[in-house]
């Protein structure tokens, strides 16, 4: 059995740009950074950064220009796939990208509505205020004493 599954949480590098393919599919580009922060031996508090290539395609990649810019928290699910090209001078150049399955945008800023390129203030939900009139009310110690005695309740 094999099994190429990679997940990652982490914050996009910069903003997206959309391509389309010759055949007119989407396709975008971006790296993410992850942090890996843990003790060293010494007590002392290490950090390591790591940068993934990520490739969408298709829905998920408009998606990820529309509502993905620089610096948002973003979980990709998909599968690492290693290729190589001809470098200038004529060496072999490789690189790992992670292609994206599944992508899920992270959390917004609180207060803060985005739309591609505007910041649009949070909608103000008017209060409705209901007069106690219209209100029923009924009286439990009335509708007690009506019916059963008290100590006979299953409660």
């Amino acid at each position: 059995m094999n099994l190429n599954k990679v997940f990652i949480i982490g914050r996009v590098t910069a903003d997206p740009i959309i391509r389309k393919t010759p055949s007119g599919q989407s396709v975008t580009n971006f790296n993410v950074a992850t942090n890996r922060i843990w003790i060293a031996k010494d007590g002392s508090k290490q950090q390591e950064t790591e940068f993934h290539n990520v490739v969408v395609w298709g829905r998920q990649a408009e998606i990820a220009v529309q509502f993905l810019s620089k610096g948002s928290l973003v979980f990709i699910e998909g599968r690492l796939r290693t290729r190589s090209w001809q470098g200038k001078v004529g060496e072999t150049r490789y690189t790992t990208e992670i292609i994206c399955e599944r992508l899920q945008l992270g959390p917004k800023p609180a207060g803060v509505t985005t739309i591609p390129d505007q910041k649009v203030p949070p909608i103000e939900t008017p209060e409705i205020e209901i007069p106690e009139t219209e209100i029923p009310t009924i009286d439990l110690e009335e509708e007690l004493d009506a019916g059963e005695p008290k100590e006979d309740l299953p409660f």
